[in-house]
């Protein structure tokens, strides 16, 4: 792809995260919330019965922002009470590297059944108001938190500005999680889907779901991950079966 099609294809992404976060915001009112939250658990619960989920022994999963988008509050409660390894992101401070690692979260017994509280309530929080796991070290300066190595994530969520019928993906447009799952995915042979890990998991609202007459697909560079699945509050889309 030569600068001059590189350039008009960040030109239709930018048209399109416009057109969403207008659809978002306008159906789902940040002083009305009881929608946006019934849609997300509506998500989630198509996510639990599936197998790839009941199966997965680790999943990584996002911290969702206060309003704006799918909210996951309620989501990760279930996951620690189903006792899966839970990986969340850690973006850190220097936001311009445009980098992030997955930490396991070191959860506490009580918090799986804490109907207000959860562990992360008490994290510091980044620029986007969402909390992150705090650095912690042992008295001889070594890190305690694990930092998922590939093949550490059975089940990866990944949030999206918007999803389409191919399992393309928009994001915000940093590259955080195209530039994770390449670390996760490594070296893994294509033609083997069996042995790739983490199984990606788009996550969205009906209104972030792109398909409708006219509509040719979110553009993609060869840089942007396909989603093996997507699950909205009213289809579970299969788009390459990988269970790992």
């Amino acid at each position: 792809m030569n600068k001059e099609e590189l350039s008009t294809l960040r030109q239709r992404k930018q048209v399109l995260r416009k057109e969403v976060r207008a659809r978002i915001k306008e159906t789902f009112p940040a002083n009305e919330a009881s929608k946006l939250l019934r849609d997300s658990n509506l998500v989630f619960s198509r996510l639990f019965d599936l197998p790839q989920y009941q199966s997965a022994k680790s999943i990584g999963f996002f911290l969702s922002m206060p309003s704006g988008e799918i909210q996951t509050r309620d989501a990760i409660r279930q996951i620690v009470q189903d006792g899966k390894v839970l990986f969340v992101p850690r973006v850190g401070l220097d936001f311009e590297k445009c980098d992030m690692d997955m930490v396991g979260a070191l959860v506490p017994p009580s918090s799986a059944s804490d109907q207000d509280e959860l562990f992360y309530d008490c994290w510091p929080k980044n620029k986007w108001n969402i909390p992150e796991p705090p650095i912690e070290n042992d008295a001889h300066g070594n890190a305690l938190s694990l930092i998922a190595q590939p093949g550490d994530i059975d089940l990866l969520l990944v949030p999206g500005l918007a999803f389409d019928s191919n399992g393309h993906r928009l994001g915000q447009g940093k590259g955080y999680y195209d530039r994770f799952i390449s670390k996760m995915r490594g070296t893994a042979d294509e033609n083997e889907p069996g042995e790739r890990k983490p199984l990606l998991v788009g996550v969205c609202l009906d209104e972030q779901f792109l398909d409708y007459d006219g509509f040719d697909g979110i553009p993609v560079t060869d840089h942007d991950y396909i989603m093996d699945m997507v699950i909205t509050p009213t289809k579970t889309l299969v788009v390459a079966m990988t269970s790992g």
